[in-house]
């Protein structure tokens, strides 16, 4: 009777993690399978090397399945960075930058080769802009909810995390003039 207790508890445990629809991003599995495709230009070699490490990726995956994914689901946090991973995005102006991304933040680089850096302080819970060595605080997160925007000139306001918080930041740097438009 007790090992049948014992199955049941481990098996409803199971089930518990993997059925909880925690699917997750699977980023470790992810991470290998991104190594294994970069190593080269031959889909061949790539292949090989797949095959000589496929273990790696039945471990990875029961890790990312049984715990990883769980913990990513739970908490909102990837365990898993894809740092060092870049992407070119367009800016506003029509240009495109590269973003690296860092372990604590982003790199980024400008169409002319300017670099500069989107920072986050984990202790102050804030999100720094780092241009030619000055740091400057944009905004942080408020024990309460909101988030502490520093305007351009200095001064700090405390804003709601929606469109309406952000609509208030932009009337705040715009000097009350924003318009909508569809």
């Amino acid at each position: 009777m007790r090992k049948f207790a014992t199955k049941s508890i481990l098996a409803l445990a199971l089930c518990g993690l993997t059925l909880s629809s925690c699917i997750g991003s699977f980023g470790l599995t992810n991470s290998v399978l991104n190594w294994n495709k970069g190593l080269s230009s031959s889909k061949f070699i790539n292949e090989l090397v797949f095959i000589v490490i496929s273990p790696a990726y039945a471990i990875c995956s029961m890790a990312d399945l049984f715990v990883l994914n769980a913990v990513e689901f739970w908490t909102g946090e990837k365990l898993v960075a894809h740092v060092g991973e870049t992407k070119e995005v367009m800016g506003q102006d029509g240009k495109l930058y590269a973003i690296k991304t860092l372990k604590n933040g982003y790199e980024i680089t400008a169409p002319d080769g300017e670099v500069s850096y989107l920072v986050y302080n984990k202790k102050q819970k804030s999100w720094n802009y780092q241009d030619k060595g000055a740091l400057k605080e944009l905004f942080r997160f408020n024990e309460d909810g909101t988030i502490q925007a520093t305007l351009p000139d200095g001064r700090k306001m405390n804003v709601t995390p929606d469109q309406a918080g952000l609509t208030q930041v932009r009337m705040a740097v715009g000097g009350g003039v924003y318009y909508a438009s569809r």
